[in-house]
């Protein structure tokens, strides 16, 4: 049989003023009295048959007991709490918060996000988009798409693809007076340059490999988002070094280009991933998001979908 519970109430009194060291703080966060406070801990005691708290003058100190068992009595609220909001996401309205760094965001997602909406018109979309750590069991978010390299703990973690670096331009850069043919063509032509890119993806690293170490590397403008590099590309300011899978529905419409040899691209060790709460009830509208963005991620390239 099912040992009995002590009421509910009177071990949230136990608990608050545990914490608290103080019946009348226990009161204004139970929103009750400090004398209903004290009563139910009382009551408490008695019930169990052990003292719970030393009661001085001026002050609360805990037994013994009270010390072993607020802990447990902390963890046990804690995951009450848990449950409880894990049911009301089945209640709420259906609006999916993805975060999302803005230039995946914007260049991938987005183009895509109609076919979503059409195989689930019932789940509103809301995009954060945003580079900022995220933590999905406190923020707003549900989800969140990130670019790194992996090791992501806490969460469930599904792969989407890697990608590699490709310089890119527009269709005007392979005419005119320096057309852009081969790789020695580059230092006729502007380097446009994403500021944050690491060592691994700059184009330094790149020219060094296409043996090119006399071009200047550093010269041409930054950018902090991969979306800006991309935008002065289409507009034939010069060329890009971006990830491949970011641009691929502009290369696929021919609005940009690669003027070199694919082999001449750098694999990365970043990969783009999708983050979702590893514990508890998965809501439908995350599992539904997941099984369209991996189908998609799929038909974007062979690298797609490892889940962990």
């Amino acid at each position: 049989m099912a040992r009995p519970l002590p009421p509910l109430n009177a071990l949230k009194a136990f608990e608050s003023a545990g914490r608290h060291l103080s019946f009348t703080k226990a009161a204004a966060e139970l929103n009750v009295t400090p004398a209903a406070v004290s009563h139910q801990v009382k009551a408490l005691e008695d019930l169990l048959g052990v003292p719970l708290f030393h009661r001085l003058t001026r002050a609360l100190r805990l037994t013994d007991a009270g010390q072993a068992a607020l802990p447990t009595f902390a963890q046990g609220f804690d995951k009450l709490l848990q449950g409880v909001e894990q049911i009301r996401a089945f209640g709420e309205s259906e609006v999916l918060t993805i975060s999302v760094s803005p230039s995946f965001g914007a260049m991938w997602l987005v183009p895509r996000l109609e076919l979503f909406r059409i195989r689930h018109p019932d789940i509103e979309i809301r995009l954060d988009g945003t580079d900022r750590r995220v933590d999905l069991a406190r923020d707003d978010a549900d989800v969140a798409l990130r670019y790194g390299p992996g090791g992501y703990s806490g969460v469930r973690v599904d792969r989407l693809f890697g990608q590699a670096n490709t310089p890119v331009c527009s269709p005007a850069l392979l005419d005119g007076e320096h057309p852009l043919r081969r790789p020695d063509d580059l230092r006729h032509h502007t380097l446009l340059h994403v500021d944050w890119k690491d060592a691994e993806a700059s184009w330094r690293m790149w020219l060094l490999a296409a043996g090119l170490p006399d071009i200047d590397p550093t010269r041409g403008p930054r950018f902090t988002m991969e979306s800006m590099a991309v935008q002065a590309a289409l507009d034939g300011q010069g060329v890009a070094l971006v990830g491949d899978m970011l641009v691929a529905d502009e290369l696929a419409a021919g609005r940009l280009v690669r003027p070199f040899d694919p082999s001449l691209s750098t694999p990365l060790s970043f990969s783009y991933y999708l983050l979702s709460p590893k514990d508890g009830a998965e809501p439908p509208k995350v599992a539904a998001f997941r099984d369209w963005l991996l189908e998609e991620a799929r038909a974007s390239g062979p690298q797609a979908s490892e889940t962990s």
